[in-house]
């Protein structure tokens, strides 16, 4: 795909649904009681993922274009599959899939694409061990295909050694089915979607500092959930805004929860003009309107106890950092390396081809910006982040920029491309 310059961004969108909740909807559905019915549910590939998954497992799930219907029979009501489940790009799906898995009453092959089946399951396969949960790496390399015989848990409290929401979520998910209550402490609060929703469908959760605690065996009840906007999704947007002269973006309905709002809180301290309006709470979500317009952006450090709250972010932080003034040092981000891709190194290559001035590190990297960037040929390797990032970097770049593999964003956000054309033309 040819992504050339912008003269400036105006206009409004809603982006797509928040990915995490979306999920979790589908998950969570399953294993209540009733139907639950999810409006503005994301549409992309990894979601997809997780219906396919639950169908297998013999839960009706209906995708209409209004909404999803996800016809639930409680938490004892899932089905073993004729087939493999095969959870796709999605690391979502397949670490907390993996947590309901193993205290089922049959056993299943869990196993994904390429990119799934390099990233590390050990960190999920040594807390549902520790509860009595048997979960085999097929190829002996702690990664998908898992073999998942289902069995007996018990309660247990992990210390986990990363802020995680896929293994909080995993532990907590298994922690359903275990024979007392199940914590999880992390080093800094991750994302708490599992937490907010699990509770509303009923569930016996608490949360103090970064330790949640469940209680197994809940009666789950059906619910109505209308998913958010998702924040890493509005994130290019945000960006886009902020770096393009003689832009103004209003992005509406967009998911700030605090335990993913770092985005919000970097672009504000970078100097970025960002307003935002209308705040509410939805289904124990807050969410507000963002209305972004240009502004002149300087470097800042970023690490801590923030990362986990805009992990995914970080490349688009990084393209913001490329057109600051200043540098910018991300650190605390080695989490990165096993995400879809090795994102510090793919960062740093495309931001080099470019002309910017970035140097990797162990667990981040160092931007000096201000630097006139130009296009160049880019490769996303398949990441759905990366080439999002890119797009918006090539906005300001002088010359046509390329990348490779560019439909790749379809796994999160199927209609990037259009939105941002529309934003072009406006």
């Amino acid at each position: 795909m040819i992504l050339q310059h912008a003269d400036k961004l105006k206009g409004e969108l809603t982006v797509p649904g928040d990915k995490s909740i979306s999920h979790r909807a589908v998950m969570f559905g399953s294993l209540a009681k009733g139907t639950t019915r999810v409006t503005h549910f994301l549409q992309g590939a990894d979601c997809l993922s997780t219906i396919s998954c639950f169908q297998k497992m013999g839960i009706q799930i209906e995708n209409t274009p209004d909404e999803i219907r996800i016809h639930g029979k409680g938490l004892y009501g899932l089905s073993a599959p004729t087939e493999v489940l095969d959870a796709g790009n999605s690391g979502t799906t397949t670490r907390l899939i993996s947590g309901i898995l193993a205290a089922q009453n049959f056993n299943v092959t869990l196993t994904g694409d390429a990119s799934i089946c390099k990233r590390p399951m050990k960190r999920i396969i040594t807390p549902l061990s520790m509860m009595g949960a048997k979960i085999t790496s097929r190829d002996k390399n702690d990664c998908a295909p898992l073999l998942i015989e289902g069995t007996s848990l018990k309660g247990i409290h992990y210390n986990s050694p990363v802020a995680s929401a896929q293994v909080k979520s995993s532990v907590l998910l298994a922690g359903l089915y275990a024979d007392g209550a199940t914590s999880v402490t992390e080093p800094f609060l991750s994302r708490n979607h599992t937490e907010l929703m699990l509770r509303a469908f009923g569930a016996k959760i608490t949360s103090q500092n970064t330790t949640a605690t469940i209680c197994p065996d809940p009666d789950l009840c059906a619910l109505e959930i209308n998913v958010p906007g998702d924040i890493s999704s509005a994130a290019y947007f945000i960006a886009a805004g902020l770096i393009v002269p003689n832009s103004e973006i209003l992005i509406k309905n967009v998911g700030i929860n605090p335990t993913r709002d770092g985005i919000l809180k970097v672009a504000l301290e970078m100097g970025g003009n960002i307003e935002i309006q209308n705040m509410r709470t939805d289904g124990g979500e807050l969410t507000a309107d963002l209305l972004v317009r240009s502004s002149s952006l300087h470097g800042v450090t970023i690490g801590g106890e923030i990362i986990p709250t805009l992990i995914d972010e970080i490349p688009m932080i990084a393209v913001m950092a490329a057109y600051a003034e200043g540098t910018t040092t991300i650190k605390d981000a080695a989490e990165l390396k096993v995400k879809e891709s090795d994102r510090i190194a793919i960062v740093s290559e495309n931001l080099l081809k470019m002309g910017c001035d970035i140097t990797p590190t162990d667990d981040g990297m160092i931007i000096k910006g201000g630097k006139p960037l130009h296009g160049a040929a880019l490769n996303s390797y398949l990441d759905h982040r990366i080439a999002m990032s890119f797009a918006v970097a090539a906005l300001l770049a002088d010359g046509e920029t390329e990348m490779k593999d560019a439909e790749c964003v379809n796994i999160s956000y199927p209609t990037f491309y259009q939105d941002l054309e529309d934003l072009i033309r406006k």
